[in-house]
């Protein structure tokens, strides 16, 4: 914990408890978003690496709850129906988190805020991709290697797991399921990948223990209100603030 505070200043360590309990609110009530809302939040403040360090152990908590509260017998079934897309994004995930300790900081603000901006601009303005029954073996192909890639290298795979289950024409309630069990493993494996390639260490993995605390608490929070809202508005509320913040980035980024 002398580590922590050596490396950032109380008001830092505050600021990210705010933004993960938000976080953890959001994806208690939703299903989506934590990584996105903490790695825009946080980053706004905080180097993007230590951000991306600070998400894995919140998300790999938050997955497994979401994957326990739909049941692991539906979880055990929607791996085996996407098994070839969820391989390749749980590969993709530790192969580009290799590359991140080597990426320029003002190329980190890019590779995260690019993603954020385009993914929310997307699924904002309801776009939605049809992929043909003879197309759907390479589909889950491509996009697994896109998801894995940005999972690896930003922390977040969600908006493109969302996009591909919805143009495959997934039925609203299994793609809860499948994206329980895609979260859930891809967070197991940036864990891993990160341990390897240095981003999580003795001096960011303190950071990302003490924010299970806001994610645990906002996530029961969120299981509380999620039958309670109306959640098509909450989630197009909640991609406008992501559309702004990864906006931000990208200036940071550029300028």
């Amino acid at each position: 914990m002398d580590t922590l505070f050596s490396s950032l200043p109380l008001e830092l360590i505050v600021f990210a408890f705010g933004v993960t309990l938000v976080a953890g609110v959001v994806k208690g009530a939703v299903g989506f978003a934590m990584p996105l809302i903490m790695i825009s939040g946080m980053g706004i403040a905080i180097d993007p690496k230590v951000v991306v360090a600070a998400i894995i152990f919140p998300i790999v908590m938050s997955n497994f709850l979401q994957v326990a509260k739909a049941g692991f017998g539906e979880a055990r079934q929607a791996l085996k129906d996407y098994a070839v897309y969820v391989s390749i994004v749980c590969v993709m995930i530790l192969v580009s988190a290799q590359f991140l300790t080597v990426i320029p900081t003002e190329t980190m603000f890019l590779v995260l805020g690019i993603p954020v901006t385009i993914l929310c601009a997307i699924q904002i303005a309801g776009v939605r991709f049809t992929i043909p029954e003879n197309r759907r073996g390479v589909s889950a192909v491509i996009a697994g290697f896109l998801s894995g890639a940005l999972g690896g290298l930003a922390g977040t795979w969600g908006p493109t797991t969302v996009l591909y289950l919805v143009a495959v024409e997934t039925p609203k309630a299994r793609q809860i399921v499948v994206q329980g069990v895609v979260y859930g493993l891809g967070s197991v494996m940036l864990l891993m990948g990160h341990l390897k390639s240095g981003v999580m260490n003795a001096e960011t993995w303190p950071l990302s223990a003490l924010l299970l605390i806001p994610a645990f608490l906002g996530m029961r929070i969120g299981f509380l209100i999620q039958d309670r809202i109306d959640q098509d508005a909450f989630r197009k509320v909640t991609l406008w603030v992501l559309l702004i913040a990864g906006l931000n980035l990208v200036r940071r980024g550029l300028i």
